[in-house]
C-alpha cells in the first residue's frame, strides 16, 4: 500500500472535525466517581519466571464496576527503591500474555506495569480477564459493543480500567508516583491517549499508531478493521449514524487529547491503512502540552516504526522524569 492520506505537509496542520460533546467532562467524572466507589484492592502475587534479571508479580485490581482486572508487574531484580514507572497498554485483540514477553521497560531499570484489556486476549497474547458486561446486538469485534449509548460502550468500561491501571501501579511501594508513565501501540496507544486526558499528573505520555482516535474520518476513510466493524454495523443497523456518532464522540482521542497534560511521544505511519495518519494527526495536533513530538514512518503500514520506535521512547522517556 502506497501512501493514501493526505501529504505530510497537510496532516501537519490537520484539524480533525469531530466534536466534543458538551457534557465530555461531566460524563468522564461521573464515570471514574463511580468506578473509585469500589475499593481499588490492588493484589501482588510474585510469579516465577526462571528469569535471573527481573522479577514479576501477578496483578489484580478493581476497575469498572469493581470488575476484577488483571496485569503484570515487572520489576528490575533486587529493585530497593521506587522506581520511575511505565505502565502499557496493549493492542487489539491481544492480552497481557505471559511476563517474561515483557522485558524491555525492566531492563531499561523502569518498574513496567502491563493491563490486561478486559474480554481480549484470543486474537494475539492470551489474556485473563473477562468483560461480565453484555451489550445489544453487536458486529463481532469489540469495536460496536454497546454502541448504542455512551453508558453502555465497551470502552467506557476498558479506558476507566486503564486509570485504575496507573492507580493500581502507584500502589505498590517500589514505584515512584510522581515518575509514572503511560505507552502503548494501535489500540494500547488510544487507550495511553485517552488516560492521557483522564490523568492529570502523569510525568510522560508515548502513544504509537493510535487507535480510537478521530472517528468521524477513521470510520469512512480506511475499510480495514477495527474501524471497519463500525461500518458493518452501520450497514445492517440502517439510520443509526447519528446515534453511533454520537456515542464515539466521548470516546474519541482527539478530546483526551486537548485536555494532555504531559509531554507526549507520538508515532505515526505513512502508509498506515488500519490507524491512518491524519487520524493520529488529529489526535496529536490536538494535544494540550507544548512539549509534543511525531515520528513519522514515510514507507510503513501499521507496524510503524516497530523496534525503531521502541530506540526512541528508550531514549526520550527518561529525560521526563
Amino acid at each position: 500500500m502506497a501512501q493514501f492520506d493526505l501529504p505530510l505537509d497537510q496532516l501537519r496542520g490537520y484539524r480533525s472535525a469531530s466534536t466534543e460533546p458538551a457534557d465530555f467532562d461531566a460524563f468522564w467524572t461521573k464515570t471514574l466517581q463511580e468506578a473509585r466507589e469500589h475499593e481499588l484492592d490492588a493484589v501482588f502475587t510474585p510469579v516465577e519466571t526462571h528469569l535471573k534479571t527481573v522479577e514479576a508479580y501477578d496483578v489484580t485490581f478493581a476497575g469498572y464496576g469493581g470488575h476484577p482486572v488483571k496485569g503484570w508487574l515487572v520489576l528490575p531484580a533486587g529493585a530497593a527503591a521506587p522506581l520511575p514507572t511505565v505502565v502499557e497498554y496493549i493492542g487489539y485483540g491481544g492480552g497481557r500474555g505471559l511476563p517474561h514477553t515483557h522485558l524491555l521497560w525492566a531492563s531499561a531499570g523502569f518498574a513496567h506495569f502491563v493491563m490486561d484489556t478486559r474480554g481480549q486476549g484470543s486474537g494475539w497474547a492470551g489474556g485473563d480477564t473477562p468483560d461480565p458486561v453484555g451489550s445489544g446486538p453487536a458486529y463481532p469485534g469489540f469495536m460496536t459493543r454497546g454502541i448504542e449509548d455512551p453508558e453502555t460502550y465497551y470502552y467506557r468500561r476498558v479506558y476507566t480500567d486503564a486509570v485504575r491501571a496507573v492507580e493500581a501501579a502507584r500502589a505498590h511501594p517500589l514505584t515512584d508516583a510522581a515518575r509514572t508513565a503511560v505507552v502503548g501501540a494501535s489500540q494500547g496507544g488510544g487507550i495511553a491517549i485517552a488516560v492521557g486526558g483522564l490523568v492529570p499528573d502523569l510525568a510522560a505520555v508515548a502513544p504509537d499508531v493510535p487507535f480510537l482516535c478521530d472517528f468521524p474520518r477513521s470510520t469512512t476513510l480506511t475499510d480495514r478493521d477495527p474501524y471497519r466493524e463500525i461500518g458493518k454495523y452501520l450497514k445492517t443497523h440502517r439510520g443509526r449514524t447519528e446515534q453511533v456518532g454520537r456515542t464515539l464522540a466521548y470516546f474519541d482521542g482527539v478530546h483526551f487529547a486537548a485536555r494532555g497534560r504531559a509531554p507526549a511521544l507520538f508515532s505515526a505511519a505513512l502508509e498506515d491503512m488500519t490507524c491512518p495518519p491524519s487520524t493520529v494527526f488529529g489526535a496529536f495536533n490536538a494535544w494540550a502540552h507544548d512539549d509534543k513530538r511525531i515520528e513519522v514512518y514515510d514507507f510503513n503500514d501499521h507496524e510503524g516504526g516497530g523496534p525503531h520506535q521502541e530506540a526512541v521512547r528508550l531514549a526520550w522517556l527518561p529525560s521526563h522524569f
